[in-house]
């Protein structure tokens, strides 16, 4: 699985990171690499517990 992470940076300083496919999934960091990490681990979270609620599917290829 493939996820797309966007990164920009707030006014205060702070970068600010989301993956654009699980919307309000955001981690903010004090640099570029920190909020990368804290969002990727963030996704992992949501991602086991939609997959422990049967909420995602998958297709055989």
């Amino acid at each position: 699985m493939n996820l797309t992470i966007e990164i920009e940076q707030e006014e205060d300083g702070r970068f600010i990171a989301e993956v654009i496919d699980f919307p309000g999934v955001l981690a903010y960091g004090q640099t570029r690499e920190e909020a990368f990490v804290r969002v990727q681990a963030l996704a992992l979270r949501v991602l086991a517990d939609k997959l422990e609620h049967g909420e995602v599917t998958h297709s055989s290829s």
